[in-house]
């Protein structure tokens, strides 16, 4: 498989500067989502990059930085949980991927989506479902919004420590579960969701 398709086909349709984007935190009960576009050059040689849930953390901390110190540009969107909670984890997401495609500089010229949903953007754009598997770009947005959400909440771990945000990461896991039906919720947990909705 190669997974420069997608990036060769926009190339030849004219576009020179093409971003892939993906987002991490669409499942979990607690904290943000967060996604990343990511622009890659033509010359970048870095073979692991690949659907970041593939990936062991310490590969996936190895590959940020290598994608950071070779891409041509990297931009986060950070969507927090009340505004989750307001417009709905869907939009959330997609307003995330939007604020990364905004972040980018220099800014793109076609996006690669991950998924099945085109972002508020003018750019033109293509949703991949699946697309972590299958453009390098996406994946290494995947791995960026991974790693970058992951250290988030090992730094909310730091401020509520009784649910295991360290571990988890905010997943609905049997010890997370637990832990809300002992201590309730706190504010980074996502209000509208089963598993937390309940003990309001």
């Amino acid at each position: 498989m190669d997974l420069w398709f997608f990036e060769k086909k926009a190339t030849a349709e004219g576009f020179k500067k093409v971003a892939g984007i993906d987002e991490a935190g669409r499942g979990p009960l607690a904290g943000p989502v967060v996604s990343a576009a990511v622009i890659l050059p033509k010359n970048f040689l870095v073979n692991d990059v690949v659907d970041s849930k593939k990936l062991t953390a310490k590969t996936r901390a190895r590959l940020y930085e290598e994608i950071y110190t070779h891409a041509v540009s990297v931009g986060v969107g950070i969507v927090d949980s009340v505004e989750i909670d307001r417009i709905n984890i869907l939009q959330a997401s997609l307003l995330a991927m939007s604020m990364a495609t905004q972040n980018l500089r220099p800014q793109p010229e076609c996006l690669l989506i991950d998924g099945t949903f085109s972002i508020s953007s003018h750019l033109p754009q293509k949703p991949i479902p699946k697309g972590d598997a299958l453009s390098v770009s996406i994946a290494a947005a995947s791995i960026v919004a991974k790693v970058t959400r992951d250290r988030l909440m090992e730094e909310y771990h730091a401020y509520y420590p009784q649910f295991g945000f360290s571990q988890h990461k905010g997943y609905p896991t049997r010890a997370h579960k637990e832990a809300i039906r002992k201590f309730g919720y706190c504010p980074i947990h996502r209000r509208t969701f089963r598993g937390v909705k309940e003990y309001i």
